[in-house]
């Protein structure tokens, strides 16, 4: 449930003493603490460089107001906050027990009982909510909190008041996907109020009773597809709540008449109730408690057996745990051994909080020595052990290893044994070309090796391998990984630890969902390759009334590949025929000639290579010759063996480009093929010019022999330009998302993908 507090840790927050961390994420920690009274709390506190901006604090603000606003007795109580600390921080009571997530991931679903008291109560606190004048907005499963007197709402990070404008642009998804509602997810702004909370309320009972979220899973553009599309999966709850009853008639003594007939209602017509796409069909949250649910009511003051026994056991044991806390004698560091702490991986932020710990009274007691020692330890452990003693008898002993001695690295974390690893090695061998080259120097202040760990481009695999890079101290920046669904697994991991994720791979909209602190993404994303498809047939001659197929057996890549085309032919006057095919449709004759009936003089494919083969074929059978486009993941051998002859003449954009076609790559092509003997892959020049980036920045920050830590690495690469061989390098500093272009156009010509040029980015 909690971890060991960290050596860089405070020891204290507004009163609260700290006893342990409860979690981390992309923007500050939740600690476990305890105020002078002996009550204990979860402190939530920001890091200090969001503080630091102003919209970011003002957000944080808001979030004190709202929870501040609502006293439901199921809504956690705010117990002390101070936004406008150098460090914000927002306490509020602990409840020792799992959230609703946890407790279904380990137990299973919940009966249907606990179910219907769960939904009253929690409905009872979003009647408080919106009373209030808020929308939560974020209702799921991770911010439910359970208790043997019932469940806490938790987390107002994005609620608002029903009167205000978005939380920042129109257009972006704010919530939790699978748990948001239609309006959410088509992100119409104030659209979103509280019936949005209902339908969110809907999804969580949904969860809490079949353990599964009613629109699936997968990545968060499948998610938003189903929400707005598709029934919610609510199978197998009927038939629970049948045998429920059928046991209660059978065997139970206790007045069950009126489960239907006293104003109650059954569970899976509530669900269907608040599921419903128009927000208008929604029950309101009062009457859930009037007309709804009355027969599990909770009695006043008092306590309701509601929760299974497995659930009720964990709360106990936890309750028990808080009770064994010890008091740990406070290990305040000093102010300026704080702020002159570089960032985790340096070394010298442990052994400042240690200094100033011991010395702040001439002697440790037994219990802080333990604590001390424990930090250590933790430290040692945490950074791959002979690497950290490594650091820390650097920093301790003058007369240790000479200056320069040590080689600092670039991580790589790809795909080199997988599916991909064609595209993984072929970034692998382009950014140790430019690490070999910059060894090469005469004057360089210090080594550089590079170092890979293999993920195989599994999103199981992918945490182990971006831990091997953080645990090593050594290791500056890491380059990678190879796809969206590594990417998403490990984000979180490279953020915690603060060191620098560069990617010229992964370009799907699920990174956009958050704000993380050490992600750059270098190359364009895959909404943006699909606009520039709209761009290209919105500068053709001609009145053309494009085709656009969207083939579902691509998931969520197509949706969002058809999505953003629609927009720019749309914008342009040129609004596409669309037509939609289920997923593994083998016989796509059909569609195509309804679609050549329809008048199209244009053809645009959304989804993978195999569908764009059967695509091509059908349209080369009718005589077709019209342009025909498709975004990057029809670039795949696989289309031009499927298609053949068929292939010719498809115009095809994506995110890198063909080094050899490129007279600014003609050194680096001409090296590459010295080095390995063949010429550079996909990526390859693209990962040359991200370690150059990361290099450019590196000597810049340079001191002596020295480079900058990860923390000081990642604000400065945040705002760096980098004109490169294969386009220029920038990104936004708040979320490092790519606003360069580096779009290019390829065309299949006599069996092969030949490089056309950089693609048009405006008409």
């Amino acid at each position: 449930m909690s971890e060991p507090l960290l050596p860089t840790d405070p020891a204290s927050i507004g009163g609260h003493r700290l006893l342990a961390r409860l979690g981390a994420g992309g923007m500050g920690v939740v600690y476990l603490g305890r105020t002078e009274a002996g009550a204990l709390a979860a402190v939530k506190v920001i890091q200090a460089e969001y503080a630091h901006e102003p919209d970011f604090r003002a957000r944080f603000r808001r979030e004190v107001e709202s929870a501040r606003r609502v006293t439901s007795p199921w809504a956690v109580p705010v117990t002390g906050a101070d936004p406008d600390a150098d460090e914000p921080w927002l306490a509020t009571a602990f409840v020792p027990g799992p959230s609703l997530e946890e407790a279904v991931a380990r137990h299973g679903p919940l009966p249907t009982r606990s179910v219907r008291v769960l939904g009253r109560m929690l409905a009872a606190a979003l009647r408080e909510v919106h009373a209030a004048g808020l929308v939560h907005r974020d209702v799921k499963p991770a911010n439910v909190l359970l208790a043997v007197d019932g469940p806490r709402l938790i987390d107002f990070g994005i609620a608002r008041a029903t009167d205000e404008t978005a939380i920042t642009s129109t257009d972006m998804v704010v919530g939790t996907p699978g748990f948001l509602s239609p309006e959410q997810a088509e992100a119409r702004g104030s659209a979103v109020g509280p019936a949005s909370d209902i339908f969110s309320l809907g999804c969580l009972l949904a969860y809490a009773a079949s353990g599964r979220p009613p629109f699936g899973t997968g990545t968060a553009d499948a998610l938003l597809y189903r929400t707005v599309h598709d029934e919610p999966d609510l199978a197998g709850i009927e038939a629970e709540e049948n045998a429920e009853e059928n046991t209660e008639d059978s065997g139970d003594t206790e007045d069950t008449e009126g489960t239907e007939g006293t104003g109650g209602i059954e569970l899976l017509t509530l669900l269907r109730l608040c599921l419903a796409k128009d927000p208008a069909d929604r029950p309101t949250a009062e009457q859930f408690g009037t007309v709804l649910l009355i027969e599990d009511a909770v009695p006043e003051g008092g306590q309701i057996d509601w929760l299974p026994e497995d659930v009720v056991r964990i709360i106990a044991d936890r309750s028990a745990e808080m009770l064994a806390l010890p008091d740990i004698e406070p290990t305040v560091a000093d102010a300026s051994a704080e702020s002159s702490a570089e960032a985790p991986g340096d070394g010298d932020a442990a052994s400042a909080s240690a200094s100033a710990s011991s010395s702040s009274s001439g002697k440790a007691s037994p219990g802080r020595r333990r604590l001390l020692l424990a930090s250590g330890a933790a430290l040692l452990l945490a950074a791959g052990g002979t690497a950290a003693w490594a650091a820390l008898r650097d920093e301790d002993d003058p007369g240790g290893s000479a200056p320069g001695a040590r080689r600092w690295a670039i991580g790589v974390q790809a795909d080199l044994s997988g599916a991909q690893k064609t595209t993984g090695q072929a970034q692998e061998r382009g950014a140790r070309l430019a690490v070999e080259q910059f060894n090469s120097r005469r004057n360089k202040p210090f080594e550089l090796v590079l170092k890979t760990s293999d993920d195989g481009g599994s999103a199981e695999r992918a945490p182990a391998a971006a831990r091997k890079l953080i645990r090593d101290e050594d290791v500056l920046a890491v380059l990678g990984p190879s796809n969206d669904e590594t990417a998403q697994a490990v984000l979180g991991t490279y953020d915690e630890a603060l060191l620098p994720l560069l990617s010229v791979t992964v370009g799907g909209l699920i990174l956009t969902t958050q704000e993380y602190r050490s992600f750059l993404q270098c190359r364009a994303a895959d909404a943006v390759l699909s606009m520039s498809i709209g761009i290209h047939l919105a500068k053709q001659k001609g009145a053309l009334r494009p085709g656009l197929l969207q083939d579902r057996t691509a998931r969520t890549y197509s949706w969002e590949s058809a999505q953003s085309t629609t927009l720019m032919l749309r914008g342009h006057g040129r609004p596409p025929y669309p037509r939609v095919i289920p997923a593994d449709t083998e016989d796509v004759g059909p569609v195509v000639t309804d679609m050549l009936r329809a008048g199209i003089d244009s053809f645009v494919y959304s989804g993978y290579a195999q569908g764009a083969a059967r695509v091509a074929r059908e349209l080369a059978t009718a005589g077709f010759d019209g342009p025909r486009l498709a975004p990057q993941a029809v670039i795949d051998p696989a289309f031009l063996e499927q298609a053949g002859d068929a292939a010719e003449g498809w115009l095809l954009t994506s995110s890198f480009i063909d080094p050899s076609a490129v007279p600014a790559a003609k050194t680096f092509t001409a090296t590459f093929r010295k080095r390995y003997g063949a010429a550079p892959g996909y990526y390859a020049a693209e990962a040359y010019d991200t370690v150059n980036l990361v290099l450019q920045e590196l000597l810049k920050a340079t001191k002596g022999k020295r480079p900058p830590g990860r923390k000081e690495l990642v604000g400065l690469l945040r705002k760096s330009r980098y004109k490169g061989i294969t386009k220029e390098f920038a990104v936004r500093p708040t979320d490092g998302q790519f606003t360069g272009w580096g779009v290019s156009l390829l065309r299949v010509e006599d069996g092969r993908f030949r490089y056309v040029g950089e693609a048009p980015s405006k008409v």
